[in-house]
């Protein structure tokens, strides 16, 4: 709970509650999960919530929702409301982390270091 003549505890209800607005999801269908990497599209600009202004600032390379939420020390529910609200406005962009490499046949590794033996 927030002290009444001083300013928000950090983890407070009410700062997460007023930072979101409210809400407890994205206001858009979003396919925001921890692995996704978010890269701002520019700079913050002048009148911009300080949460999603550090977001823009922090995104200059790219971050996962995850590192975002811990630079932020915000919780990953309320880092995901904010960065779908920048989604929205395209500020950013959200792309799903590197796939995985599909490793050739292990049968085709095989006859190569087969033949490389022989040699």
């Amino acid at each position: 709970m927030s002290d009444a003549g001083g300013g928000w505890e950090e983890s407070s209800p009410e700062r997460l509650y007023v930072i979101t607005g409210g809400r407890s999801g994205s206001s858009a269908p979003t396919t925001l999960d921890l692995v996704t990497l978010i890269v701002a599209k520019s700079g913050p600009r002048p009148g911009m919530q300080p949460e999603q202004a550090e977001i823009v600032r922090l995104c200059r390379a790219p971050l996962s929702v995850a590192e975002v939420s811990a630079y932020l020390s915000l919780p990953v529910s309320v880092v995901t409301v904010l960065l779908s609200d920048l989604l929205a406005e395209d500020r950013v962009l959200a792309r799903a982390p590197v796939q995985a490499a599909q490793l050739p046949d292990r049968a085709l590794i095989e006859a190569v270091i087969d033949g490389l033996r022989k040699l």
